[in-house]
């Protein structure tokens, strides 16, 4: 199959509030680049100030009668809704290549767990109980706690992963009773604009999801918004401060899934091949390097140190970098220009700072050279304190740092800001286990564990942000407790 036997169309993008498609927005218009040749593909309206208003007053509206909807009416349509994106896996694939470049396979399955997320909270909507307490003294007081929704959620995505994404967030959300409002990134509006037509589509009611293309400054309104009781963000750490200083201001709470900086440790005792061949795609494969979970960060033992960096630099010379819609690719280009000069900048410090650069390390020319194309990036020797080590790429580039000893590792991989995933390749269950509990993150994935397991918590510490998606924490997120007491 080649890019030319598939539909290249763009679907329309609008500003969805209640049962309305608006064409224009008061934020004005983004033009969408197309990163595989770096054109114009679409203009998208983006919502300001006064759409994301509109929103929010229809989905507080929508509120009253989603609350208290029965959980198993709530259940049947969540899952309706999976169902949905199940029917149209196919074609969100294809958006996500269109969207921001990812290549078909690798687009799908971020779709199928996303699917797997729906299906998840849809279960969770009925099953959410009380505890109870009392005190059988005298008075006899009978006691227990509720778990509310909190009314309209503020969501707010970034643009690595826009379906996964909203599957994280909405369903959660509205299992829990709330309403949404959610302002997609306005780098990948096609993704979102099919989610809107699936969740008329399933049945859920008008206002309960209204979705918001926009730029920055609607985001602010968003969280600035009195009827905005709860903000759940992915994006970066700049963001996320400015959206707790609002929150704070407000008394707002807020869940905030942000950056990594993540280090996988591979010791002498671990199946080589198994360790290159995950470390290498997660970290320079899949997406191209821009996720924020990937292990960006690694961490070998010096006596298997040289044969590693080996391996590694003949798979990353094997990944097939092309057009995230031709047969055969495995990683596309990065999300646009302003990204690939800022990686190859961080590539050029690098090197000035002494790492050696072991392959890659050059924007792709040839057919490739209108887009924003990536070679697969690999250093070795880094610095744990340097630029490379300590910041977050976003991009094709693998630093590799040597240690000796398992304390020496472990030390490594926590001078870090961030604190949200690590990894570990060995066969010692018990080491494996011992530095788990030593490393300063969210999770621990070990011996090829995969990401975003939906039944497990996932989020950060430190850099990484602030609360959990997945499993019953992440439903828990949208809800708020109330104690009751009867004497």
């Amino acid at each position: 199959m080649t890019s030319q036997t598939i539909d290249t169309t763009r679907p329309a993008v609008h500003l969805r509030i209640g049962a309305e498609r608006i064409t224009s927005g008061s934020g004005g218009a983004h033009q969408h680049i197309n990163p595989v040749d770096g054109r114009v593909d679409a203009t998208i309206p983006l919502a300001g100030r006064a759409e994301v208003d509109l929103a929010a007053r229809t989905a507080h509206e929508a509120f009253a009668d989603w609350r208290r909807t029965r959980p198993s009416e709530r259940r049947r349509l969540l899952l309706q809704l999976a169902d949905l994106i199940e029917a149209n896996a196919d074609e969100f694939a294809r958006l996500g290549a269109i969207d921001n470049g990812t290549p078909i396979p690798v687009a799908a399955g971020l779709v199928a767990s996303s699917i797997e997320w729906t299906r998840y909270y849809a279960g969770w909507a009925d099953k959410l109980t009380s505890e109870v307490t009392g005190s059988f003294g005298p008075d006899g007081e009978f006691s227990y706690s509720l778990g509310q929704p909190y009314g309209v959620i503020g969501v707010i995505i970034t643009w690595n992963g826009p379906l996964i994404s909203l599957a994280m967030k909405i369903p959660a959300a509205l299992a829990a009773g709330n309403t949404v409002v959610v302002k997609p990134s306005e780098l990948t509006p096609f993704t979102a604009e099919l989610f809107a037509d699936l969740v008329e589509q399933a049945g859920i009611p008008a206002g309960v999801v209204n979705i918001l293309p926009g730029a920055p400054e609607a985001g602010a309104a968003l969280v600035e918004h009195p009827l905005v009781k709860k903000v759940t963000f992915t994006g970066g750490p700049d963001t996320a401060r400015k959206i707790l200083h609002s929150c704070a201001d407000l008394m707002k709470p807020s869940v905030l899934e942000l950056g990594g900086k993540s280090a996988n440790i591979v010791f002498a005792d671990a199946d080589l091949d198994q360790a290159c061949s995950h470390g290498t795609m997660m970290s320079i494969g899949a997406l191209s390097g821009q996720g924020c979970a990937l292990p960006t960060r690694m961490l070998v033992q010096d006596s298997i140190y040289e044969e590693m960096i080996g391996r590694i630099k003949a798979f990353a010379e094997f990944i097939t970098v092309g057009d995230p819609l031709a047969e055969g690719t495995v990683s596309g280009p990065v999300v646009n220009e302003a990204a690939l000069h800022r990686i190859l900048g961080m590539i050029e410090r690098a090197r000035a700072d002494g790492a050696r650069l072991v392959t890659g390390g050059h924007r792709i020319e040839g057919a490739l050279a209108d887009g924003f194309f990536l070679e697969p990036t690999v250093f070795a020797d880094v610095d744990p304190q340097s630029e490379l080590a300590q910041k977050e790429v976003f991009g094709p580039v693998l630093a590799i740092t040597p240690f000796a000893t398992e304390q020496e590792a472990i030390e490594i991989a926590n001078n870090s800001e961030y604190g949200l995933s690590g990894y570990i390749q060995t066969n010692d269950l018990r080491r494996a286990h011992r530095v788990a509990e030593e490393l300063i993150t969210g999770e621990v994935l070990i011996n090829g564990a995969m990401n975003l397991g939906v039944n497990r918590a996932f989020g950060g510490i430190g850099l990484s942000g602030l609360g959990k998606e997945g499993g019953r924490q992440g439903i828990e997120e949208f809800l708020r407790l109330k104690n009751i007491a009867i004497a």
